[in-house]
């Protein structure tokens, strides 16, 4: 056994009670513990995702008792590369103010950072939880600490949360009864054992009825088209750190699940019988051709950048259709690659509201000028989203291409040719009023300037990561994915 999982979670989860009472006597303080935290979590993943790749995989279980009694905790190559995903991310995104990307300031008493270090604990536990039912109790303490921070900008963040909550505890409830059809079929929830005992009940209706709740539930959770409707509101109205990791890390961990119940639990060539896999493919082709129309008929920048996550969720659905190597390695390559460049964009429009008050992208005009360090991370993170090499974005769309090619699915090639083309009309609209056109004289622009350091620091750590990635993509296949998807496939 190995305690480098446990850590993840435990460090998160540790940090964020001591967050909140320290909150009480000294903010700073508090701040303090949460950076603390998310780093001694990140450090952990890190180890772990090195110990795994050299040494095979890590289990911790949970008090002693070992599966399929106990709860287990594993790593492998995919779970620690989210778990690295995760707390990466969650750290940078813990440097950015929070009286801008989370639209208030800490107060004596309020758990500001404790919501956010929650948060990040229970998708850590998705990534790392070897057990069905543990899994969605993780589910439910992200989406708890979410729905609580999602709320933060008040106004209409509170029917957007609603919305939010309403279809967000319909899919836990949906993957609850398909986790339950499982047990009373197997009589065991540690996903191994499940996989173990399921050959023989393929076919049967207790298991054709699980395989469809846990889709549907973890399709609302990742936000798969068309079960997508409490995203847009639900990232526009939340604050930007918030929309941020809802876009980047939240939806992306559920569609990580998903990808992890339907080929380790369940048996590849079973999901071929149903054509499972088909029904995903073509839902997620069509959410990729709508969202990118529906974001280009947008004029509040957040909002595109919502019904753009729709899309980009979309891809990762594309992959997992595919369910061959490379179209895995794509799905899994996007997740990170857009985790990236999401966080990135939704902090962008943090700092431009900063400054000038507005999201409306009609009233851009100029900032290129006023906030050259911003607007060039926009640019990168923007070109990369359109799949532009050498950025990230690209590698793992030519990914889910060779998979498209490898399945000889020449209609899905066409789908991610004619996103990308739709995803240029809506971002190089952007880049030509930032860049090429001037403001009014009477414009708020021309008072706005560069936003602080916090504010600019992580925006472009994030937009030199989008290059970094794109460039040491091959290292990140050849190292991480390819053995995490010949394991997964095995």
């Amino acid at each position: 056994m190995s305690a480098l999982p446990v850590i993840i979670v435990a460090a998160l989860f540790l940090s964020a009670m001591l967050s909140a009472l320290v909150g009480m006597w000294r903010r700073t303080l508090a701040y303090v513990i949460a950076l603390g935290g998310v780093a001694v979590s990140l450090l952990a993943a890190v180890l772990g995702l090195f110990r795994v790749l050299d040494g095979g995989e890590l289990r911790h279980y949970i008090g002693g008792w070992e599966p399929p009694l106990g709860i287990e905790y594993v790593m492998d190559p995919i779970s620690a590369f989210m778990t690295v995903i995760i707390t990466s991310i969650g750290l940078l995104l813990l440097i950015y103010p929070p009286d801008v990307g989370l639209s208030q300031s800490p107060r004596r008493g309020v758990p500001l950072y404790g919501l956010v270090l929650l948060l990040l604990a229970g998708l850590a536990g998705v990534a790392i939880t070897g057990d069905l039912f543990n899994l969605f109790v993780f589910l439910e303490i992200y989406a708890l600490a979410s729905y609580a921070l999602v709320t933060l900008r008040g106004g209409a963040a509170y029917m957007a949360t609603f919305r939010y909550l309403i279809l967000g505890t319909i899919g836990a409830g949906f993957y609850l009864l398909g986790a339950g059809f499982l047990y009373f079929s197997t009589g065991s929830l540690n996903m191994a054992d499940v996989s173990r005992l399921l050959p023989p009940l393929f076919g049967t209706p207790a298991v054709t009825a699980a395989l469809a709740l846990i889709i549907l539930g973890l399709g609302i959770k990742m936000a798969l088209f068309p079960l997508h409707v409490w995203l847009p509101d639900a990232h526009t109205e939340a604050p930007p750190v918030m929309a941020a990791l809802l876009a980047s890390v939240q939806i992306e961990v559920s569609a990580y699940a998903l990808i992890r119940i339907l080929l380790t639990v369940f048996q590849p060539q079973y999901l071929d019988g149903l054509m499972v896999t088909h029904i995903i493919g073509w839902f997620a082709a069509a959410g990729i051709v709508v969202s990118s129309v529906m974001a280009i008929a947008q004029k509040d920048f957040k909002r595109m950048l919502a019904y753009s996550t729709v899309g980009q969720v979309a891809y990762i659905g594309l992959g997992i259709s595919l369910a061959n190597p490379m179209g895995l390695i794509g799905a899994l390559l996007h997740i990170l690659n857009h985790a990236f460049m999401k966080s990135c964009l939704f902090l962008v429009a943090g700092g431009i509201r900063q400054q000038t008050g507005f999201t409306d992208m009609t009233r851009f005009a100029g900032l290129g000028r006023r906030m050259p360090l911003t607007m060039t991370a926009f640019t990168v993170a923007a070109l990369s989203m359109v799949g532009i090499p050498p950025t990230a974005g690209f590698f793992s769309k030519w990914y889910l291409a060779l998979g498209s090619l490898d399945a000889g699915n020449w209609g899905f090639i066409a789908v991610i040719l004619l996103s990308s083309l739709l995803n240029a009309v809506y971002f190089f609209r952007i880049i030509e009023k930032v860049w090429a056109t001037s403001a009014r004289s009477d414009s708020p622009v021309e008072t706005a300037r560069e936003p602080s350091r916090r504010i600019t620091a992580p925006i472009a750590l994030l937009a030199l990561g989008v290059l970094a990635l794109g460039l040491i993509n091959a290292v990140i296949v050849t190292r991480v994915l390819g053995p995490a998807v010949a394991q997964l496939m095995g």
